[in-house]
């Protein structure tokens, strides 16, 4: 079993390389014409560089799964501004998607909560429809849109999950089938649990990314990762992409939802004993907020078990 250890958009270790740097609206509104465009060239030539600057560092460092910052492109879908980001950075996109490639990086995106298909207003999933629009079109712009992927959450219940549900396999169909074709679905750790999800990915036939956090937070009664796992990974054979996990783990006891500076390694040892079992390749996606710095240290944590090897700067086998 291979294990590859990845992170969230923002390389800590690295000095003033934010990818999400912003130019909200009110300030744009602001500025005269001329003012409005270099502002928006300026800020997101800074995020792309920055980007860039993280490929570099994760390919030095042998860090082979990265998640894109979905604030790379400023005000990019926002209706008063929308904007042609594509033609001036036509060659950094190049460069990004090239430099990808050549070293044959994992990438992906993942939209925030409000992009969601279970909402019974059409504004809500038109504008879930723009967004993951906007973010297959940076992937396209970077020749990266056949292999990467973009996660988002099933969305709210509106105090009736099963009608909830109806919803978004009805508005789904509002998606261009390109587009549907390279997102992946995550379960809750409040709404849809692991197994609600997977019904949904079976039926629409969208990979699973399982998250071990949430599961740990919104369990069905008698749901067990040994038996979710092997129902859970054949759903990544419709993309050809091996199975990613998202993995963090409680700030405290009190609140178990949030996410901590590292991973501890004791809460994720059930998880890993059934990898072990099943002895499946895999992708970590670590959600932690300390990054890239969790992500090497929970590599190192786990090298240290007996039996498992370190064979990469984020990746061991077992």
């Amino acid at each position: 079993m291979i294990i590859r250890f990845g992170y969230v958009a923002h390389a800590l270790s690295l000095w003033d390389c934010s990818p999400a740097k912003s130019l909200t609206y009110t300030r744009w509104k602001k500025l005269d014409e001329h003012a409005r465009h270099d502002q928006l060239l300026h800020v997101t030539k800074q995020n792309l560089e920055h980007t860039l600057r993280m490929i570099h560092y994760n390919i030095a460092h042998e860090i082979w799964v990265y998640r894109l910052s979905s604030s790379i492109i400023p005000l990019a879908t926002h209706p008063e501004v929308l904007w042609d980001y594509k033609t001036p950075f036509k060659e950094l996109f190049s460069e990004i998607g090239a430099l990808v490639k050549k070293y044959k990086l994992r990438v992906s995106f993942h939209p925030n909560q409000f992009t969601l298909f279970t909402s019974d207003k059409k504004y809500i999933t038109e504008n879930a429809v723009l967004d993951l629009s906007y973010h297959y079109d940076v992937l396209d712009a970077m020749d990266l849109a056949d292999g990467a992927i973009i996660n988002i959450h099933v969305g709210g219940a509106y105090g009736d999950k099963q009608t909830a549900i109806e919803r978004f396999h009805q508005n789904i169909k509002m998606l261009p089938t390109p587009i549907k074709n390279r997102m992946t679905l995550e379960n809750d750790d409040k709404t849809y649990t692991t197994s609600e999800t997977l019904a949904i990915c079976r039926k629409e036939q969208i990979p699973l990314v399982f998250d071990y956090h949430h599961f740990m937070a919104n369990k069905d009664e008698g749901e067990k990762i040994e038996v979710l796992l092997p129902a859970i990974f054949p759903t990544w054979d419709w993309v050809g992409l091996k199975p990613k996990i998202h993995v963090s783990s409680p700030k405290s006891e009190k609140e178990f939802r949030s996410h901590a500076d590292y991973v501890d390694l004791e809460f994720l040892m059930p998880l890993l004993k059934v990898l072990k079992e099943m002895n499946v390749d895999v992708d970590f996606m670590i959600e932690a907020k300390q990054k890239d710095r969790a992500a090497l240290k929970l590599c190192e944590d786990v090298s240290k078990i007996r039996g498992v090897k370190r064979i990469g700067g984020a990746t061991i086998q077992w």
